[in-house]
């Protein structure tokens, strides 16, 4: 984008905002180049960026969006918290029970955009969260019992986040596919949005 464009979408943000009586706040205002994912932004607690997509024309770039790193460390914060030392009485379907609201809350704010990645990481390390409060069951004397599987854990009620991700509708018509990868129809920036941890 040259100078002179730069100038004009510059003069034409503040004519709009001055006719709607609007002020845009300097130190949380940027202008992001999006084009072929060169950046990024945060915006509501997502990471907003546009993507190449194997299951259209990779030489396209499309928007996606998925939790910022600062929603992510507030969860991971939240979890720690749960399953930390001071728990370590509590029985672990207890813990499973209190964890599961924060875990679905937060799901359900995210999972409308592409946060499979995102969602998958966050899972494993609940369970590993899990294993080390279990292993520090018992107050000093750490617990001897095989550790707990994700499978077993997953069995006795704990909510997983991967396989929650409901994609929202496309923006833009169907076409063939040129991979091998089956056209899904999953790309686009809508979809609802829930309360959750943001």
């Amino acid at each position: 984008m040259g100078d002179g464009t730069l100038g004009k979408s510059n003069a034409e943000q503040e004519w709009v905002m001055n006719r709607l009586g609007l002020k845009l706040h300097p130190a949380k205002t940027r202008l992001v180049d999006l084009r072929r994912g060169k950046e990024s932004f945060v915006f509501l607690g997502c990471t907003i960026r546009k993507k190449r997509s194997i299951q259209r024309n990779p030489r396209w770039h499309f928007m996606q969006r998925w939790p910022s790193p600062k929603a992510t460390k507030k969860l991971r914060e939240r979890v720690r918290e749960l399953t930390s030392k001071r728990e370590s009485g509590k029985d672990v379907k207890q813990i499973i029970v209190e964890l599961n609201p924060v875990l679905r809350g937060w799901g359900n704010y995210f999972r409308s955009g592409t946060a499979d990645r995102e969602f998958n990481k966050m899972d494993r390390y609940v369970v590993r969260s899990l294993r080390h409060w279990q292993y520090r069951h018992g107050g000093q004397r750490p617990t001897k019992r095989p550790l707990f599987t994700h499978t077993q854990l997953y069995g006795m009620g704990l909510h997983r986040l991967m396989g929650t991700v409901h994609y929202p509708a496309q923006a833009t018509p169907r076409r063939s596919s040129l991979s091998r990868v089956p056209e899904n129809g999953t790309h686009g920036l809508k979809g609802e949005i829930r309360n959750g941890l943001a």
